[in-house]
């Protein structure tokens, strides 16, 4: 068991007054059989005239607030410790054939209201496509296991992609960013997710961190928000695999929030009036501490 302390300010300024602005955090990482919080604290300045916390469809915590005086700054930090352990995974080739993945779509998982079907459907950032299916084809013949057939993928993205920041933004099509092959960890994480969706297998997307001063070398994302994808595979469930890394995460990654994609786990979302120009700063820091 592995014990973390995350910290993660967002910082907004503004040329121009925002009046009123009402917002969502994912902030608050869920409980999972490897993962469970100790501790949790969000702080926000100005002070919200209203907050509150509910649940989304996936299994995600929200907390709403909304500031409801003037402000030329939003100051958001969120801290939380958490302990993580590490996962066991199925052998690769004992995990059932791929094909017969396809089968299972639309049952329940165990302790989620979402069905599988959700995450096998196009969603607002990743459309199933013929090139997409194409790209997935030569990691996935005929009667493959599921998960040797995945990290086979997993290992293409990563050997064929090249880690690129400022490569892409949110608007980048996912045509363009397989076209071009680079980008970041979101892209590497939704072309995953087409792919395998694209051949009728349900795939999520995970956002989360990863720990910035491992002692066996700085991951690839440390000291920001991280991403990577999530493979339904039948008597198993779903397991994780993150290919900006090329590996399936054990006790260095911390699960945020899931969901389609990454319109789902947005960190911090919402509207304001007034603000005029805005400048944005992102701090994130993974500490150890055992």
């Amino acid at each position: 068991m592995t014990t973390y302390t995350v910290s993660h300010r967002t910082q907004y300024a503004y040329s121009e007054p925002v009046q009123l602005c009402h917002n969502e955090l994912r902030l608050r990482p869920p409980e999972f059989d490897h993962q469970s919080t100790i501790a949790t604290a969000i702080d926000v300045k100005p002070h919200p005239a209203l907050i509150s916390e509910r649940g989304d469809v996936f299994g995600n915590s929200v907390t709403y607030f909304s500031i409801q005086e003037a402000h030329r700054k939003l100051d958001i930090t969120a801290t939380c410790t958490v302990e993580v352990s590490g996962r066991s995974y199925p052998e690769p080739h004992a995990t059932p054939p791929w094909e017969e993945a396809r089968y299972e779509i639309g049952r329940p998982r165990p302790g989620s209201p979402v069905e599988n079907n959700a995450y096998v459907l196009d969603s607002p950032y990743i459309n199933r496509s013929e090139a997409l299916a194409d790209f997935a084809r030569p990691s996935f013949s005929p009667g493959r296991p599921l998960l040797e057939a995945t990290l086979d993928l997993m290992n293409r993205i990563f050997t064929g992609f090249r880690y690129t920041p400022g490569a892409t933004t949110l608007s980048t099509p996912l045509p363009k960013i397989l076209r071009q092959r680079k980008g970041v960890c979101q892209d590497f994480a939704h072309i995953a997710i087409g792919a395998l969706r694209s051949l009728g297998l349900p795939a999520r997307y995970v956002s989360g961190y990863i720990e910035t001063t491992p002692a066996e070398g700085a991951l690839v994302g440390a000291d920001a928000s991280h991403a990577w994808a999530s493979v339904y595979v039948p008597q198993f469930g779903w397991i994780d695999f993150d290919p900006t890394n090329n590996h399936m995460p054990l006790d260095q990654h911390i699960v945020l929030a899931v969901g389609r994609d990454y319109s789902d786990v947005t960190p911090i979302k919402g509207v304001s009036m007034g603000g005029g120009k805005q400048t944005l700063r992102v701090a994130v820091k993974v500490s150890r501490q055992n």
